[in-house]
């Protein structure tokens, strides 16, 4: 591609640009890119590069035929012409899509456009003669204030503390450490190779712990000894810290606990609303000595002295300006994850008070928890190695880039990728599976439960499955016929049947009452809301407390109104809730031995909360991925569980629910595969709703031909 590109731009040095009005060349280039695509994808080379540029034809592709479409004053034939070749070129993507399904994400409207992205669009729009204008300069800061800095606030005990303590300096003097100066690697494109050396997967990824020496916690409390190992590593000067661990390990208490072996006071707690209480609770519980306050709104309610501020992503703005100049020695930012699109205000957020706090404190703590880093891609993992201060948006930076030069290779040598990965983790990375360092954790397991939903909610949800499949058939037969003589498969094209399960994935339906796979799926869930209800209901009343999961607010609603009716007393956790409203329904399930039932929002309540007071969970509905239901079983099955762990899993027979549960099963979460060494196959969530597709396709045809052949 960027030999290709070099050529298109030698040509443009040697006439003159076309105006924007009439850009045939953008077609010509986006071709050409696409089919080097094509290629590589065929021969399963789908490096990080190729999925750029997969991204950056679909964007421009995308653009063009807007503005054709837009271009009244062209000749319709002319139009027509453009159209024709823009639709050849999407064809090729819908193609390879359905040979690599994980390109499919990079289409979601909200995809994260990386730099490297926007450098290669301003390429390919420049090698096609189309003016691009400059970036804008730096320049300096408005006079008016932005939205976001009218938002933000400095409460007045933080003022209050400021006054009483006037002389807190940043400690300038030892910050620097001296970055290794590029000398082998000068020149070299090196964080697409780091993220590849987790691509192509390896062992378990956890850096070498010490052995922890005689660890004193307050009140009597014992620590795990995985979870002491992680706050030895601390104690002994570590300081950056990918804290990945499972869920269920104790990956709050490590964090609290190597925040005090690191007297890494004030310190800075970001995390999801839904988990604020708990870490306070747990900093109470965990490290007595060194006072926590919440930050809720704008603040007017905190500890302006605590050493731990705990605040949530989403009032986090308010609160970057005081934060920044409070002399924060450490930050820990839970369910890591949140912070992947690095485009997001709440990363940037999040990265510039990293930024601030590397730039002014020496040594500072800083640690990603996460137990799913990776949920949709491998690139989940830069903006947390850029937190961490282990890269910039460009490069390794700092003792990475050190360690990368030591290496004494080169991302074209043989044996650099491993090395690499290395690297990458003795910088910080921490990953223990439950399966290792928690053998007394009691068993878990999923059993499917099959319903059969026969009344007028299932007879519509087979006929609306029954048009989403025949409305997949007749764009597989349009397919076949638009195909040139002599291009014959025998049977079910399989191909085909990707191609097109891929364009119904991505496209919007054509009317509103026009079924898709994700109205399918909520339609089912509903169906099966009272089903899944009445079973919760008898297994609280025989086995005790019962965790009720579910996606959508209108199955919760009829779930619950299914208890009530029952005489169930139940809780309730959902996200339109505030956090003391929250944590008062938690301590009522926990607590109360007649409340048995526990309904939550799969979103709101599937990380950061502790339910281990019940050892049965049913899932109502089904999650897109793996790692959505694991997280909302390890809400149950984690440190202090003391029965086996029972997910009772709620399936419409006869339907699409059934397709999704065995899609669900049969695909490797992607941490599996980059950090704990399984050689599984890497997928996400288009993945499943791609195979549900094609396999409603597949059974359409076959029905189809066997009811031609009888």
């Amino acid at each position: 591609m960027a030999r290709g590109a070099q050529r298109q731009n030698g040509a443009r040095t040697r006439t003159q640009r076309r105006p924007r009005h009439d850009n045939d060349g953008i077609i010509q280039v986006l071709a050409m890119v696409v089919r080097e695509v094509e290629s590589a994808v065929k021969r399963g080379r789908a490096l990080p590069s190729t999925r750029t540029q997969f991204q950056v034809v679909a964007l421009l592709m995308r653009e063009e035929r807007a503005r054709v479409k837009a271009e009244v004053t062209k000749p319709a034939a002319l139009r027509a012409e453009e159209l024709k070749r823009l639709d050849g070129i999407a064809t090729i993507l819908a193609t390879t899509a359905a040979r690599d399904t994980s390109l499919l994400g990079l289409l979601a409207d909200d995809a994260v456009i990386p730099d490297r992205a926007r450098s290669l669009r301003r390429e390919l729009l420049e090698a096609a003669g189309i003016e691009v204008p400059e970036e804008p300069a730096d320049t300096p800061a408005p006079a008016e204030p932005t939205a976001a800095e009218q938002r933000r606030v400095v409460p007045q005990s933080v003022v209050s503390r400021q006054q009483a303590n006037p002389f807190l300096a940043p400690d300038y003097s030892a910050v620097a450490k001296q970055t290794a100066t590029p000398r082998r690697l000068v020149g070299w494109e090196l964080i697409e190779p780091l993220l590849k050396s987790f691509e192509d997967g390896g062992t378990l990824s956890c850096m070498d712990l010490p052995e922890p020496g005689a660890a004193r916690v307050a009140g009597g409390l014992d620590l795990m000894p995985h979870q002491a190992r992680m706050v030895a590593a601390a104690a002994g000067g570590h300081r950056t810290f990918l804290l990945a661990d499972e869920p269920g390990l104790g990956k709050t208490a490590q964090a609290l606990l190597a925040a005090e072996a690191a007297d890494a006071y004030p310190l800075l707690v970001v995390v999801p609303n839904v988990v604020k209480m708990n870490w306070a609770r747990e900093a109470r519980l965990w490290t007595p000595n060194h006072p926590a306050t919440v930050v809720y709104g704008d603040g007017d309610t905190i500890d302006g002295f605590a050493d731990i501020i705990i605040v949530n992503y989403e009032v986090l703005d308010r609160h970057v300006g005081w934060l920044g100049e409070l002399g924060l020695r450490g930050m820990v930012v839970d369910e890591a994850h949140y912070i992947k699109n690095r485009k997001s205000q709440r990363s940037r957020n999040v990265l510039q008070l990293s930024e601030r706090i590397r730039t002014r404190i020496a040594n500072p703590l800083l640690m990603a928890l996460t137990g799913t880093p990776l949920i949709n891609d491998i690139e989940d993992f830069t903006a947390i190695w850029q937190f961490l201060g282990w890269i910039d948006e460009t490069k390794p930076v700092g003792e990475l880039m050190g360690a990368l030069e030591e290496i004494g290779l080169t991302p074209a040598d043989r044996g650099f990728s491993p090395a690499a990965r290395s690297a990458v983790i003795d910088r910080g990375i921490v990953r223990r599976r439950k399966v290792d360092v928690a053998a007394d954790l009691p068993a878990r397991r999923v059993a499917d439960v099959p319903v059969e939903i026969d009344d007028e909610a299932g007879r519509s949800i087979r006929a609306a499955e029954q048009s989403l499949a025949a409305r997949l058939v007749a764009r597989y037969e349009r397919a076949l016929q638009a195909r040139p003589a002599g291009d014959v498969v025998e049977g079910v094209d399989h191909d085909l049947v990707r191609q097109v399960a891929a364009w119904e994935r991505t496209k919007k339906t054509a009317k509103k009452s026009d079924e898709n796979v994700f109205t399918m799926m909520r339609r089912i869930g509903q169906a099966k809301a009272g089903l899944a209800a009445d079973y919760a209901a008898q297994l609280a009343r025989s086995a005790g407390k019962v965790v009720f999961f579910a996606k959508h607010i209108d199955v919760m609603d009829a779930a619950e109104a299914t208890f009530a009716k029952r005489g169930i007393r139940y809780a309730s956790i959902r996200g339109d809730q505030s956090a003391s409203a929250r944590q008062k329904h938690i301590d009522a399930f926990t607590n109360d031995p007649d409340v048995a039932v526990v309904v939550c929002s799969l979103t709101a309540a599937g990380v950061g909360i502790n339910l281990q007071v019940a050892s049965n969970l049913v899932l109502a509905e089904l999650s897109w991925t793996d790692a959505e239901q694991t997280q909302a079983i390890d809400r149950v099955h984690r440190i202090g569980q003391g029965d086996p762990v029972t997910a009772w899993r709620i399936i419409a027979a006869q339907t699409l629910d059934t397709r999704i549960a065995e899609l669900i099963d049969s695909k490797a979460g992607l941490a599996a595969r980059a950090l704990d060494g399984a050689d599984t196959e890497i997928s996400d969530s288009s993945d499943v709703q791609l195979e549900a597709l094609v396999t409603l396709l597949e059974d359409a045809l076959r029905q189809r031909a066997s009811g031609q052949a009888s």
